[in-house]
């Protein structure tokens, strides 16, 4: 059998043996060498495998709840991963987690602290600077700069729920938070401080009206944070992501990436 149908077998099970240990730590060495991912862009939109987080979500099952070193507590089955023998990530010292089940591409810096969930997926040449979180399944694309304390949010459950996405050579600034299963397409830029979730409200001004479907940030869009009325409310105003233009030269120079710091 693959081990597709390997982990549905796996998840349905209430007892489980030492062969079923044995399958999860398969199970977690695929997702960590990037062979198997928790969503995946498939003719061009972008799918969740749920039978991945049915078997992350089967870990916490069949995990046990011990001391880890002197102050900490977790499931057996989630340690942090040991990046040590990698030449090709620089893990700087200062307090970061990487925990076990997540994929860590080439060329990958991560800045302390940061913390990087199960099922996670950081793909080759991006940066996550310090106090950066990358939430449970969320798929980080190539060259993606991931500003101080920026926040994308995790998802396990429900089952079918679509994490946070990040395509290739985005930039996200510092305080940033995405969350619900929102997708940041190739090469936008968020300024420092825009929050999305799923049912956001995005204005591009560029075209003066607001995008035509929440939860996407379309590629090469430049957003920064703003705000709209709230109608017959006395001249209050909600938040509110302005798409300002679409990145150009004079933008892509002012978010490169160093290949010296690489």
């Amino acid at each position: 059998m693959d081990l597709k149908t390997k982990i549905l077998e796996f998840w349905q099970k209430e007892d489980f043996s030492t062969t079923d240990r044995e399958l999860f730590d398969e199970f977690l060495a695929s997702l960590e060498n990037g062979t198997i991912r928790a969503a995946e862009k498939i003719d061009g939109s972008w799918q969740v495998n749920s039978w991945v987080k049915k078997g992350i979500l089967t870990g916490f099952k069949i995990g046990k709840n011990i001391e880890i070193g002197k102050y900490f507590r977790d499931k057996d089955t989630y340690p942090i991963q040991n990046l040590q023998f990698r030449d090709d990530v620089r893990l700087v010292p200062g307090g970061s987690a990487v925990r076990r089940g997540s994929f860590i591409g080439k060329n990958v810096i991560l800045m302390p602290p940061v913390y990087v969930n199960t099922g996670a997926y950081v793909d080759s040449g991006s940066m996550l600077d310090s106090h950066a979180l990358v939430g449970s399944c969320a798929q980080v694309g190539k060259n993606v700069h991931l500003s101080a304390a920026a926040q994308l949010g995790g998802v396990l459950e429900p089952i079918s729920a679509k994490p946070v996405i990040i395509e290739d050579n985005v930039f996200i600034g510092g305080n940033c938070g995405i969350y619900e299963g929102v997708e940041v397409h190739e090469y936008a830029v968020l300024a420092a401080g825009v929050i999305i979730t799923a049912s956001t409200k995005i204005y591009d001004s560029t075209k003066k009206e607001f995008l035509p479907q929440n939860g996407y940030v379309p590629a090469k869009a430049v957003v920064v944070p703003g705000s709209r009325p709230l109608h017959g409310h006395n001249g209050f105003s909600t938040y509110c992501p302005i798409i300002i233009k679409y990145r150009d030269e004079k933008t892509s120079s002012s978010v490169a990436l160093e290949n010296s710091l690489r």
